[in-house]
């Protein structure tokens, strides 16, 4: 007999098990949460019953997606980026359908079962393709502009399917009929919430954040998202396109990112929720038994869809390598296409033994996809000449733009900090190239006359193109520190001993980047504390020489001065970051415990990788004490560390 806390308690221990692994191997936690779904779901160990309220809450989930999504609508990105979402993303999504549908009629498949399957698996992973474009730095490249295009289409694509699928459901008479009245009615609600709704809204949340309170403004989001969500699906659509359109509707207003880190939340833990849900339709028996058919349609679909999008975007940018980047990121399937899959199901379109092998297969090109976007570099330039013919033409011009440049500065990256030191260095008459990665950003610089190239600072060869062998200095003015990590190794072997500065954003990856070869290291929240401190003391009347003597000393010791600080409920930071960066914990060592009586030196906080960086004892707080200072009962130590760290610390001084 099940109960519900029982079913929580599974559902919680196994998702925040595969979700660490997966963590760990980077891939999606999207993916888990599925294996987690087979796993537990009726067809396998039947740890969880696969019931309403579950696929209540999963549905709650799709709403916080759409949600976001509309939160992502941007009327001025998509005109933009209106040939390619329009053009290509159109073309492709339409393509594939009738091709889906066609195959799907000539199979024997009903054609209201063919068409939903259509758009299925004409989604692609938005999830996926974006943060591994964003990690790879390639979202500003011609193809991530593509597959982002195409993907901005998809996720625009979902509404109107949505919207057809209970229509289609209804039955083949007067089928047209039905199709037409649901158009219609989405047509009217839609305009009406969109009409009012831009009327209303940025006045009614200027109304809302005047009263200062997180909980109202929370509380307002919800209302809202899952207001309009009731709103059209009391009008006989799905709960997904009102959520769409509260998401676009607060987009326009000024409060779009402050909603986006409230919502995140809910939106996490209901998506994962969903896509549990979804790896529990999955009958692991039923898909050994088509295990021959899975393999088929997982062939079939990735090399077809690769193929179509190839020969799409061929047409549209008649670039060969750019063309077979977007077909083999874009031929796995999406979160989208269960979205789709799950209405088709719940609205019994699709039979068990079509949802089945199609699951199996969406969720294997899944899982296949961190491999083909890796491979896909190295097998653009083997089957593109153009490709080679387009890096060789790119290194040309930064060599081009280097060779008269001797003793100059390599600023690598062209934001608003390496403009901002481009700027200082043409003050001294410090001659410089910029390597940046963003089309937009250098035609709009090299248009006023600077010094800026297209090129990945991270490739060795883009590096020596750009006169590394006779540069002063090099300066990476952006915080990556992988990026930085490997532009450092291809100094250290091409140029060792060539200053180099990196930013940083804290203190975490000081040591790595110094060790790693690095002259100086910024770090952007220590340097804003030292110019907050210089400030305040001068006007407190300390002398400048003192103040600068001051910062000197604490830039030379690699800021240990601010290394760490207390953290509290209101330091936003992600679970893993927070766990890996040092911070400050006070413990009192109580009666009993088993650091009383010993000596700094004796218990060794430095092989658990803490220092203890002060001790307060009778309210006098001595600050870097020796390593012979012996620790009494009531005693308070500052200590320093990473989380995991401090942990095993404080139950070494309580324990021993």
């Amino acid at each position: 007999m099940h109960t519900t806390l029982q079913s929580v308690l599974v559902l919680l221990a196994t998702a925040v098990l595969v979700v660490v692994v997966f963590r760990s191997l980077r891939l999606p936690p999207m993916l888990g949460y599925l294996m987690v779904g087979i796993a537990i779901g009726p067809h396998a160990l039947a740890w969880i019953p696969d019931t309403a309220e579950a696929r209540q809450l999963a549905e709650i989930g799709v709403v916080f997606l759409m949600f976001s999504i509309g939160l992502e609508f941007s009327l001025p990105k998509l005109m933009t980026m209106r040939r390619i979402v329009f053009g290509l993303g159109a073309a492709q999504v339409l393509v594939t359908l009738l091709i889906v549908w066609a195959a799907a009629v000539a199979l024997g498949i009903e054609w209201r079962a063919g068409l939903i399957l259509g758009g299925v698996l004409a989604m692609s992973s938005t999830a996926i393709l974006a943060k591994m474009l964003a990690e790879r730095l390639e979202l500003n490249s011609p193809h991530g502009r593509q597959i982002i295009g195409i993907l901005l289409f998809q996720d625009l694509a979902v509404v109107p399917l949505l919207i057809l699928a209970p229509a289609l459901a209804a039955g083949t008479e007067d089928l047209a009929a039905n199709i037409g009245y649901a158009l219609l009615k989405a047509a009217i609600v839609l305009a009406v919430l969109l009409y009012l709704g831009q009327r209303l809204m940025r006045g009614w949340f200027h109304l809302v954040a005047r009263q200062k309170s997180e909980e109202l403004f929370v509380l307002n989001v919800l209302l809202i998202t899952l207001g309009l969500a009731y709103i059209t699906e009391s009008a006989g659509l799905s709960l997904a396109p009102g959520a769409f359109i509260a998401g676009a509707l607060i987009s326009e207003t000024e409060y779009r990112h402050q909603v986006e880190v409230d919502i995140k939340p809910f939106r996490d833990v209901l998506l994962g929720l969903f896509f549990v849900t979804i790896g529990m339709l999955l009958d692991l028996r039923v898909v050994i038994d088509q295990a021959h058919w899975v393999g088929l349609l997982l062939a079939a679909l990735l090399m077809a869809k690769a193929l179509l999008i190839f020969g799409l975007s061929l047409l549209f940018a008649r670039n060969t390598a750019v063309a077979l980047r977007a077909g083999l990121a874009l031929s796995v399937c999406g979160e989208f296409g269960f979205v789709l899959l799950a209405r088709a199901d719940g609205l019994a379109l699709i039979g068990p033994h079509i949802v089945q092998p199609v699951l199996a297969a969406m969720l294997l090109s899944m899982l296949a996809a961190p491999f083909i976007i890796e491979r896909s570099e190295s097998l653009a330039r083997g089957w593109s000449r153009s490709d080679w013919m387009h890096r060789a033409m790119q290194l040309h011009n930064i060599a081009v733009q280097s060779m008269a440049a001797e003793g100059h500065v390599v600023v690598c990256g062209y934001g608003r900090s390496g403009q901002n030191l481009a700027r200082l260095l043409e003050q001294e008459s410090v001659p410089f190239i910029a390597l940046d990665v963003d089309p937009q950003r250098i035609q709009e610089a090299v248009a006023a006359g600077e010094s800026v190239v297209f090129g990945d600072a991270a490739r060795k060869e883009v590096l020596v193109a750009a006169g590394l062998l006779r540069a002063r200095a090099l300066a990476i003015t952006y915080a990556d520190t992988a990026s930085a990590l490997r532009i450092l190794g291809h100094v250290r072997e091409l140029r060792p001993g060539l200053p180099v500065v990196v930013r940083t954003v804290d203190d975490t990856d000081i040591d790595r980047l110094k060790d790693a070869g690095a002259a100086e290291v910024v770090a952007e929240v220590m340097e804003g504390s030292l110019i907050l401190a210089s400030a305040t003391l001068m006007l407190l009347g300390v002398s400048l020489n003192r103040v600068m003597q001051r910062i000197r000393e604490t830039r030379e010791q690699r800021y240990s001065l601010f290394r760490g600080f207390f953290r509290g409920i209101t330091d936003e930071a992600d679970a893993v970051e927070q766990a890996r960066q040092p911070r400050l914990h006070s413990v009192t060592v109580a009666a009993g415990a088993a650091a009383i009586g010993r000596t700094l030196a004796e218990l060794d906080m430095g092989r658990l990788r803490v220092e203890v960086t002060a001790v307060r004892r009778r309210n006098i707080r001595g600050v870097a004490p020796e390593p012979t200072a012996r620790i009494e009962e009531g005693d308070v130590l500052v200590l320093l560390g990473a989380g995991d760290d401090l942990a095993a610390a404080e139950i070494k001084l309580m324990q021993g």
